[in-house]
């Protein structure tokens, strides 16, 4: 049975919370209308070079989004309401509800008065393993770690390190993408706010980028974009507009992703992590500066002045 609306208001106004609530139901979804714009315009007053200006400013919007597995609610997330196909299916790999796209029947947007629900059916054996996953957490108390569901699911990641690649990353090609990023990020260009996941060949030239409020999310769209597009991992890296975190290179790891360039830090933990996945991680690029924090071997040095193990300056 669906859940009243002010049910369903209640899990979209605790998104966090509800990620690793202990009860689960079907949603009650009552509007089929349009999905809402991904950026609105706003009135403000403006302050430049000392003058004050009255203007339209566009600001991107976000939306609770509800992931809904075989009629169960899942997760609620809030996300811009744009790619969401991909976000689905780049959740539904990242977080190990299924381990391929194939196992995704059938997904259908829905939008409902509090937010927009996406209803995915997926194969029987995950469905179980999912409905198992609840009921396990039912008798303990969560971690508080962004609704993981035990301290053992904070560091989940593929049994074994991923194959290590032939080829190695060139500066040049990070610096390709990092060239090429600001013309894939219209949101961005629109209203300042948005993250950016892209993916590059080897040469660096970027062939998609999906775009959201959050880090995660933009990069969760990008897993989804590269399941829904059969694209191989296994030749070309993943380049992100914001910190390494240790969700980033999870979420990485389990995609297959084998080299993850950040603009800003990772930390201690993302370190480790990359490590043990055996994943090149590389954070402050610039078009003449990075640091390769793990999976260096990989990053090519041969058309480089010497310089430290792990910088180049």
């Amino acid at each position: 049975m669906g859940l009243p609306r002010s049910r369903f208001s209640t899990l979209l106004r605790n998104p966090v919370m509800s990620t690793s609530s202990q009860e689960y139901r079907s949603l009650a979804l009552d509007d089929d209308g349009p999905l809402p714009a991904a950026s609105s315009l706003h009135r403000v007053l403006r302050l430049q070079r000392g003058t004050f200006a009255e203007a339209d400013d566009e600001v991107i919007e976000e939306v609770p989004v509800a992931l809904v597995y075989n009629g169960i609610s899942h997760a609620v997330m809030l996300a811009s309401p744009c790619d969401l196909e991909d976000f689905a299916v780049g959740f539904s790999l990242s977080e190990g509800i299924v381990a391929q796209r194939r196992e995704i029947y059938d997904l259908e947007l829905k939008n409902t008065c509090d937010g927009i629900a996406i209803e995915m059916d997926i194969a029987p054996a995950r469905f179980a393993a999912l409905k198992e996953r609840r009921r396990n957490l039912a008798g303990r108390t969560g971690c508080g770690l962004c609704g993981v569901d035990s301290l053992a699911n904070l560091t989940r990641m593929p049994a074994a390190p991923l194959a290590t690649p032939a080829w190695q990353l060139s500066p040049a090609a990070i610096a390709e993408g990092l060239r090429q990023l600001p013309h894939w990020q219209a949101l961005r260009e629109q209203t300042g706010a948005a993250h950016g996941a892209a993916w590059a060949d080897l040469d660096g030239n970027i062939q998609f980028l999906r775009e959201d409020v959050g880090r995660h999310n933009a990069l969760d769209k990008l897993v989804g974009a590269l399941a829904r597009q059969t694209t191989a991992t296994a030749s070309g890296f993943a380049l992100v507009t914001s910190r390494a975190s240790y969700e980033m290179v999870q979420k990485a790891a389990t995609a297959g992703i084998s080299a993850l360039v950040a603009v800003s830090a990772p930390t201690g933990l993302a370190i480790r992590q990359a490590e043990a996945a055996g994943i090149l991680l590389v954070g402050f690029a610039r078009a003449q500066q990075l640091v390769a924090y793990s999976g260096i071997d990989r990053l090519a040095q041969s058309d480089l002045a010497p310089a430290g193990p792990r910088s180049l300056m």
